[in-house]
């Protein structure tokens, strides 16, 4: 068993992070931040969404655990003074693992044949810079319609909770391993008309976005921006490969929405 300990540069995780790794080593279980079976994230979402980033070309054999040392994240299940019991439960794992979908994004850059690839654990968006971004959307190669507005998020089951849902897409269980579009800001008057709704697509479908004029766009993957590109299309579609948590105690992904938007407060 290899553990790699990733972590944010705030004080609070770093101290945290310390503390794991010294446990760890005292418990005889080895350390290896280059080629881990398991990545220990200490810090937030955002600390976890990094790290996957960092890992993702080991993903066929790399399982995450989040530890958060601030407020309660989606995907962290471990609080940083629940060490001991983290540790007692690395050294009884039994190979355990729960799978999430991730995006595979294709994008390419006018004047270049071979696309640029990315992958995202949550979402993707494309905006036009200081102009309204006009795209022609596709869904399995055939139009679907013309979009006019402020942008366009691509999203996963799980990432549906994240950007998707504030500008209001559904959520959907990981389970489903959908594909979900969601508008950003739509211009719907008499003269241009879009769905006005969000899009969920089965697995087997993918969605390409070409923009219809010139000009450059903002394009993101998670933490990965792409700015000021001049981007000819993108292309999306749920990964071959997943994202992997040890199933040490990973909380259902409905106990992770009540959690994250609902608590238990009794709030008149």
């Amino acid at each position: 068993m290899k553990v790699a300990v990733y972590n944010t540069k705030a004080n609070n995780s770093k101290s945290v992070a310390d503390q794991l790794t010294k446990k760890l080593k005292e418990n005889q279980i080895g350390i290896d931040n280059r080629h881990p079976d398991i990545v220990i994230t200490v810090g937030g979402d955002g600390t976890l969404l990094s790290a996957f980033q960092h890992y993702k070309a080991q993903l066929a054999h790399v399982r995450f655990i989040g530890v958060h040392t601030g407020h309660l994240g989606f995907y962290t299940d471990w609080q940083d003074y629940e060490l001991d019991d983290l540790i007692k439960a690395i050294k009884a794992d039994t190979g355990e693992s729960v799978g999430y979908p991730i995006l595979d994004i294709d994008v390419t850059l006018v004047g270049e044949s071979k696309p640029r690839q990315y992958q995202a654990v949550n979402e993707s968006t494309i905006k036009k810079i200081s102009s309204t971004l006009v795209a022609d959307v596709y869904i399995k190669d055939q139009l679907f319609e013309r979009f006019r507005g402020d942008g366009l998020c691509i999203s996963t089951p799980t990432g549906s909770t994240a950007y998707n849902r504030s500008i209001g897409g559904a959520v959907i269980h990981p389970q489903l391993e959908a594909l979900q579009m969601a508008e950003i800001a739509s211009i719907n008057n008499r003269v241009f008309r879009t769905l006005g709704a969000s899009v969920i697509m089965a697995p087997d479908e993918w969605v390409t976005i070409r923009p219809a004029h010139g000009g450059n766009f903002n394009f993101t993957a998670d933490q990965v921006d792409v700015v000021n590109s001049p981007i000819e299309q993108i292309e999306y579609r749920i990964g071959k490969q997943k994202i992997n948590f040890a199933k040490y105690r990973h909380i259902g992904f409905w106990n992770r929405v009540h959690n994250a938007f609902i608590g238990d407060g009794n709030e008149d």
